[in-house]
């Protein structure tokens, strides 16, 4: 086997398993590395509180540092709890020595708000640790701290930013998430270059116990990886922002991101090939299915665990067609990245309500709307007129557009149940019906073919 590049952490541990050593270690071997350690500090620590820290000797957590560096070869190196003056007057030089890229994580109080770096330690950090600084990750509290001023506007950011620079990192990424915004913005700032803002939509969540932690070591295994610094960055919002989605809670207190999150998904795969597969073959023998599509396609979506393009959404190669039997034929097979205008649909719509995990386009005929509104599916209906001219029709962007806005707008989106697009010149009525998974999915289809059945009887 190829050999995985060596990220070393030099931290403090957390006995609860969410930040410091155990969220470092977790994200670098997640993400491809090989992580090594020099522990700073050890803390008596659960999702509530911090009860005690117990640091060993500057000299020991020196020798540790020494010793790993003596024997392997370091591709990255992050630092987040450093704990006291002592510990990083005795690291520092070492350090000095580096040829590898160092990401410094100030870290300074931990989410339950316990105290992480020691008051000798704030100028300490300054003058010894910030000028080995590949790049430097305070969040807005440790900015403030550093800096001295308060940070409430963008100027603020980058006057801050200015500050920082000038102790000697060569770049200071100021992470967003303490502000109060819609999407999450971590500003970049490099000497001689323009600040970059680099975005990622927020997740509501309260597992976000160790995400400092977590951003940092991905940053540095990244750049172990050989990728370039603002690369490496985009990579670690998105593992972040993938496992906050997906964090979940271990104790009362809050929770830590979930760093197996890509893994899940992966596994996940073969499950959801499995349900669109099962959905279809269930859907051929459905009584008066046939009514419900018409001469254009018909698809299912059903996504992945935590889908963020269209490449993790399953659908069929081909799609359903009507027969003169009344059945329906499936075309093709179960495939990720087919269904485009489903898929684009459904990822809308869960950008809004995560829960959502499949969905099928039915047409969109009278016979269709009067059955969905017999059966009592809520459709909100899409205003193509109100689409913005960058919008495109072709690639499924319509679909995407129109979902999200409908749910945006609506005043109770939990309580919407698919999405009606009227069509126009060229393109057919269609109707998108969306369920939490597909047995939930298909037992709307079953009241909408026995609905059919009894429509038509009466007429």
């Amino acid at each position: 086997m190829n050999r995985l590049p060596c990220i070393l952490t030099i931290a403090g541990s957390d006995s609860g398993g969410g930040a410091g050593i155990q969220a470092d270690l977790k994200t670098m071997s997640m993400l491809g590395g090989y992580g090594a350690s020099v522990i700073t500090a050890l803390t008596a620590q659960n999702t509530k509180t911090v009860t005690g820290i117990h640091a060993p000797s500057a000299k020991f957590v020196a020798q540790q540092l020494a010793t790993v560096l003596d024997d392997i070869t370091v591709d990255a190196a992050k630092t987040g709890m450093l704990f006291s003056a002592a510990i990083i007057e005795a690291v520092a030089p070492i350090l000095a020595a580096k040829n590898f890229p160092l990401v410094v994580d100030p870290v300074c109080v931990a989410t339950s708000g316990a105290k992480l770096l020691k008051d000798d330690a704030v100028e300490a950090m300054v003058e010894y640790m910030f000028p080995l600084a590949d790049v430097l990750t305070p969040n807005l509290p440790e900015a403030e701290l550093f800096a001295g001023i308060s940070i409430t506007s963008r100027e603020d950011v980058f006057e801050a930013a200015k500050i920082l620079m000038s102790m000697g990192p060569k770049s200071v990424l100021i992470k967003g998430g303490h502000a109060d915004s819609f999407a999450v913005t971590d500003w970049l700032f490099s000497s001689g270059k323009e600040p970059i803002p680099l975005m990622q939509q927020r997740v509501k969540t309260e597992c976000t116990h160790g995400t400092g932690c977590t951003l940092s070591a991905a940053i540095a295994t990244g750049l172990g990886q050989g990728l370039d610094l603002v690369t490496a960055i985009v990579h670690a919002q998105e593992y972040l922002n993938l496992a906050l989605r997906a964090g979940f809670r271990v104790g009362e207190g809050g929770g830590p991101p979930n760093h197996l999150a890509p893994w899940l998904k992966e596994r996940a795969r073969h499950d959801v090939m499995s349900h669109v597969d099962s959905f279809s073959r269930k859907l051929t023998v459905m009584e008066g299915v046939q009514h419900m599509f018409s001469r254009r396609p018909g698809n299912v979506a059903v996504a992945l665990p935590y889908a963020d393009n269209r490449n993790e959404v399953a659908g069929l190669s081909g799609g359903f067609f009507p027969m003169a039997s009344g059945r329906i034929a499936v075309v093709g097979y179960p495939e990720f990245g087919a269904s485009l205008r489903t898929a684009s649909v459904l990822l809308a719509a869960r950008r809004l309500r995560p829960e959502l995990g499949c969905a099928v386009v039915l047409s969109g005929q009278p016979l269709i709307l009067k059955v969905l509104e017999n059966v009592g599916v809520k459709i909100a209906w899409l205003d193509q007129s109100r689409k913005p001219d960058y919008i495109h029709v072709e690639d499924g962007g319509l679909e995407e557009w129109g979902a999200f806005e409908i749910l945006k707008e609506h005043v109770a989106p939990e309580t919407v149940e698919g999405m009606g697009d009227p069509g126009c010149v060229g393109r057919e009525p269609a109707v998108y019906v969306w369920a939490s998974d597909t047995d939930a999915l298909m037992s709307v289809l079953q009241k909408i073919a026995e609905s059919i059945s009894s429509v038509r009887d009466d007429e």
